[in-house]
C-alpha cells in the first residue's frame, strides 16, 4: 500500500493515514499484510458473475475486500491522488465508469478478435479505469481481477501469477501520462 494523498481523510482513523478496517488494525505494516492476506485469500475464490458493467466491477472489489474495509465495492467519496497524479473526481466516477465500461461491448474483447486488438483495448481500457480509481484503496487488485474475467469472456487466459509486480507498476504509472505500450507489453506477457 503505497501512500495516497488526500484532503481530510473520513476513511482513516482521527489523526493517522491508517485507514479504518474491520479488524481494527492502526498500525500501517500489519494493517498491509492483512489485506494482502485476505484479499489473496478470497482472490482464490471464484470471482463474481455479472454483466461486465461497473455493478459488476464494484461486485468484483467488495468480493476482494469485504473482510477488510465497510466501503468494500462501494466508490470513494474524496478527492485523492498519487505521485503528483490526481484521479477523477469523486463526483465524476459514475458518470466516468459508465461511459469507460461502454468500451468492453467492442469488438475487441470478444471471442475470435485478434490477440493484437485485445492487448490495445485492453491496456487501454486498464488505463482508463486506472485514472478513474473507483475506489479508496484496493484498486490495482480489484482492476487485474476484473480484467481476469473479461479476459476470460474473451476467450484469453490471464495468467496473473506471471504478474512482475514492480514491472507492471511501472507500466500503469507510464499509462496514467498516455503512454499504453509498456501496458501493452505486460498484458501481453501474460497472455503468451
Amino acid at each position: 500500500m503505497s501512500e495516497y494523498e488526500v484532503f481530510e481523510d473520513p476513511y482513516c482513523y482521527k489523526g493517522t493515514t491508517v485507514l479504518k478496517n474491520k479488524a481494527k488494525l492502526r498500525n500501517p505494516e500489519h494493517l498491509q499484510d492483512f489485506e494482502l492476506e485476505i484479499s489473496t485469500l478470497r482472490g482464490l475464490e471464484p470471482l463474481p458473475r455479472g454483466s461486465f458493467d461497473p455493478a459488476h466491477y464494484c461486485a468484483v472489489h467488495r468480493h476482494l475486500f469485504q473482510d477488510v474495509y465497510a466501503w468494500a465495492g462501494r466508490y470513494r467519496t474524496i478527492r485523492t491522488g498519487k505521485g503528483g497524479n490526481w484521479f477523477c473526481y469523486p463526483e465524476h466516477i459514475e458518470r466516468e465508469i459508465k461511459k469507460l465500461f461502454k468500451q468492453l461491448h467492442a469488438a475487441a474483447f470478444t471471442p475470435g478478435a485478434a490477440k493484437a486488438d485485445f492487448i490495445a483495448a485492453a491496456a487501454d481500457f486498464l488505463a482508463e479505469l486506472n485514472v478513474i480509481h473507483c475506489f479508496r484503496e484496493g484498486n490495482g487488485r480489484a482492476q487485474l481481477s476484473f480484467m481476469y474475467l473479461v479476459a476470460a469472456r474473451a476467450g484469453r487466459a490471464l495468467k496473473l501469477a506471471r504478474i512482475s509486480e514492480d514491472a507492471f507498476l511501472s507500466a500503469m504509472i507510464e499509462s496514467f501520462s498516455g503512454s499504453l505500450k509498456p501496458l501493452e507489453r505486460q498484458l501481453k506477457s501474460l497472455t503468451d
